[in-house]
């Protein structure tokens, strides 16, 4: 109890400091095309540009795909289970929940705010294809970066839950590939 004392005290002084950076970048949402980007990507970025990847890779890189495609797959439940233990732990509300000035600019999948679970993901499927496929990740990047701005633009996380998502992420996959990538790449 004591810890979660300490971390909304944390994240009440930190949602103030973020609010005016959050509601700048949040602003974007009165323009529809840019609402509209956005939420295509929040959408995509539930996952489902990432099963369509690991569902591809297996035929856009025969020897290594499959291997790689488990892998994403057995990580991003370990991303998954992560962020959602962190978010029930850490307890930190959606910026347009605490502050109503914050346009809610597509209904959240969770309550929580930090960290951010598609920001978290996709830095983490980013970074095990940079050590994987270097080439298709660079393909990949700009959708990874979109995901990651479309959180603060829809009013769903602060800017420090898309770092601290992206960290997470990024350090999940790396480790992941390191750690277990040659078991997968015999697959």
């Amino acid at each position: 109890m004591a810890s979660t004392n300490k971390a909304s005290r944390f994240f009440d002084l930190a949602d103030q400091r973020e609010y005016a950076l959050c509601q700048a970048i949040n602003r974007a949402v009165r323009f529809r095309p840019v609402l509209s980007y956005f939420r295509v990507v929040s959408r995509l970025g539930d996952g489902w540009f990432w099963y369509a990847l690991i569902l591809a890779l297996p035929l856009l890189a025969p020897e290594q795909g499959l291997g790689l495609a488990v892998l994403m797959a057995f990580t991003g439940l370990t991303c998954t289970l992560t962020y959602k233990g962190l978010k029930h732990k850490l307890i930190r509300e959606r910026p347009f929940i605490s502050f109503p000035a914050i346009n809610c600019g597509t209904p959240p999948l969770d309550r929580y705010s930090f960290p951010s679970g598609h920001t978290l993901h996709a830095a983490c499927f980013q970074a095990m294809l940079f050590v994987a496929m270097p080439v298709a990740a660079w393909y990949v990047l700009p959708f990874t970066l979109s995901v990651a701005a479309s959180r603060v633009v829809l009013g769903l996380h602060y800017p420090s839950d898309v770092a601290a998502g992206a960290v997470i992420g990024a350090g999940m996959g790396w480790v992941s590939v390191l750690m277990f990538g040659a078991t997968f790449a015999t697959l």
